[in-house]
């Protein structure tokens, strides 16, 4: 019998670690690598990256003023459909006959439109609104006051003109009426309304006036009789 006897399998070498650097080593080994950093140019996806970051903030500051921007517009349009929507409403209640809920109504469109810019066409229709309301109820003061503010925001308007006219001439303000209407012609030489309202009111002015004279004869006669009375006493 012949004995074989296996060798033994060599026992792995172990590993020899390097020494770790002194610490000069060690600092003299970073200032190298720094160096080659920045000697070395940065990579192209660096310098994109770079230049984004630098524009991104601007692109979203933009961005938010614009949709600040839209959404301001989106708010005076919403609040300029609101004014539109209640003077509507005022409307249907005028043509109903319903005159103290279309004051009311004519009144919110104008609260609503005088947040707005540019809203004198709003703001004068609804003036002009009222004041048929308060013809139509007999108060010819308040529609004298009403024509005056729409004719403040828009000076031509001629529904505003005919309205206080008309008011004027009921409170027997005849110069008053005359003077609105000469200005609807001014505006309009075709308005056969005026035109008619002119004829009609000159005379009366001048019915008018001649009487106002005449009281005014009779007073001072009154005042002088009473004090040569005085005297003969």
């Amino acid at each position: 019998m012949v004995l074989i006897e296996l060798e033994p399998e060599p026992e792995p070498e172990k590993a020899t670690r390097p020494s770790p650097p002194v610490p000069e080593e060690q600092g003299a080994a970073e200032a190298a690598r720094e160096a080659a950093r920045a000697s070395s140019p940065p990579a192209p996806g660096e310098q994109a990256g770079a230049a984004a970051g630098g524009e991104a903030p601007r692109a979203e500051e933009e961005e938010e003023a614009f949709e600040d921007a839209l959404t301001d517009e989106q708010l005076r349009e919403k609040a300029r459909n609101q004014a539109n929507d209640a003077k509507a409403e005022g409307n249907k209640l005028f043509g109903a006959g319903r005159y103290e809920e279309a004051l009311s109504q004519y009144e919110i469109a104008l609260q609503i439109a005088a947040e707005l810019e540019s809203s004198e066409d709003i703001r004068s229709a609804c003036h002009s609104n009222r004041a048929v309301c308060f013809l139509k109820l007999g108060k010819h003061d308040e529609t004298i006051k009403e024509c005056t503010k729409a004719l403040e925001l828009n000076p031509s308007y001629m529904k505003a003109l005919l309205r206080r006219a008309e008011a004027h001439e009921k409170l027997e303000h005849y110069d008053e009426a005359i003077a609105d209407m000469k200005k609807v012609i001014e505006l309009d030489p075709s308005n056969q309304q005026a035109t008619r309202s002119l004829l009609r009111l000159e005379p009366l002015a001048a019915e008018k006036r001649e009487k106002m004279k005449e009281e005014m004869i009779v007073e001072r006669s009154g005042e002088f009789g009473a004090g040569a009375l005085r005297d003969e006493r």
